[in-house]
């Protein structure tokens, strides 16, 4: 099986069965992301305990099959990390995506989100792979809650 196979196996798997698609009871922080230019929505939320450690996971919502696969292997790398560490993998994914970071080593510890790693050539599909790490950076930096109405949007 050649890369750019492995590649779609991976996307196809995270958008036709994502693991963490649901709704995590008493989240900690939520956020809606929006991508207005192709209609993705999604509701992340996160549960982090005292040590701001991310012990829980989920999102809902509607959007193409790289937004939808691009939030589950995103959060599949950050459950179970401190909230620092996932900002820093967040700014590694955008690093990978805008062509900005292209050591591979370095890249491989996005795991499976390395997969997205080609989407910077098709700029029309960038606001999508990016938009779950874009809220969940904006959610741990401004610390949004449930009920607050506020929405993430996704401008690169």
């Amino acid at each position: 099986m050649d890369l750019k196979s492995l590649y779609q196996e991976i996307l196809n798997e995270h958008n036709l069965h994502p693991t963490h698609k649901g709704i995590t009871e008493n989240a900690t922080l939520t956020l809606q992301g929006v991508n207005p230019s192709c209609g993705d929505n999604i509701y992340l939320q996160l549960k982090i305990d005292d040590n701001g450690i991310i012990t829980d996971g989920s999102f809902n919502g509607s959007g193409c099959a790289i937004s939808q696969a691009s939030v589950d292997m995103m959060l599949d790398d950050i459950i179970g990390q401190p909230k620092e560490e996932a900002l820093r993998l967040a700014g590694l994914f955008m690093d990978m995506i805008q062509g900005k970071e292209t050591d591979d080593s370095k890249i491989e510890e996005l795991d499976e989100a390395a997969s997205l790693k080609n989407i910077r050539t098709m700029p029309a599909r960038v606001k999508c792979a990016v938009l779950g790490w874009r809220t969940m950076k904006d959610m741990l930096e401004k610390n949004h809650t449930e009920g607050e109405g506020s929405q993430s949007h996704c401008d690169l």
